[in-house]
């Protein structure tokens, strides 16, 4: 199994919810199916680029323009979704590790997605839809946030973004362990709460393990 592990928070590990969420996946992915082979990117380490419009000529005029020929300031600002774009080719599983700001990602996840969900590199267009260029089976989502959200939550921006993005590739198998409530402030079970959703991260790890 090829897990592709995305991470989207700065912070560092003791004090990033999300990130312990994580920390509890991994450890109990490897500890249950030693096998796995572990792609781990930190956006704030390797920061994608915003797409530019360079990138995305490249990226799509191919499927559009009969005859086309990248330049080669078009093929240099599309470089980075070509090699991010071959690591998410090669998983089978993708995990997600954020917090939830604004109502919603990261904007830097963000820009990462766009770098690579793209034509060419995560579907190839047809009149009949788009079909999958890729292996991916499930996308798991380790979240924390400050405040509490309810499943269908107004507020909740993710969500959306995330289903809508990854079922127009051919992606809807998506879990999520969501450690919300981490407002001390605002929330006196924020702990309880983390440690819920440490729990469900864990389990996670074991029902992927146990997948052909």
């Amino acid at each position: 199994m090829n897990v592709l592990h995305i991470c989207a928070n700065p912070r560092p590990v003791e004090e990033s919810a999300s990130k312990q969420l994580a920390t509890a996946f991994f450890g109990k992915l490897l500890e249950t199916n030693p096998d796995v082979t572990l792609n781990n990117v930190d956006l704030y380490e390797q920061p994608p680029p915003y797409l530019s419009l360079e990138a995305y000529n490249r990226l799509t005029k191919p499927f559009v323009q009969p005859g086309y020929q990248p330049t080669a300031k078009e093929e240099k600002a599309a470089a980075y979704a070509f090699a991010q774009g071959e690591l998410l080719k090669q998983a089978d599983v993708l995990v997600l590790t954020l917090p939830l700001w604004g109502g919603s990602a990261p904007a830097i996840l963000k820009a990462w997605l766009d770098q690579v969900a793209m034509p060419g590199i995560a579907f190839e267009p047809s009149p009949e839809g788009p079909k999958p260029l890729h292996q991916l089976r499930k996308v798991i989502l380790l979240v924390s946030s400050g405040d509490v959200y309810k499943e269908g939550d107004p507020r909740d921006g993710l969500m959306p973004m995330i289903n809508g993005l990854f079922g127009y590739i051919g992606v809807t198998d998506i879990e999520v362990a969501w450690a919300d409530g981490q407002d001390p402030v605002m929330h006196g079970d924020s702990a309880d709460r983390k440690q819920m959703a440490v729990e469900a991260a864990q389990e996670l790890a074991e029902d992927i393990s146990s997948e052909p």
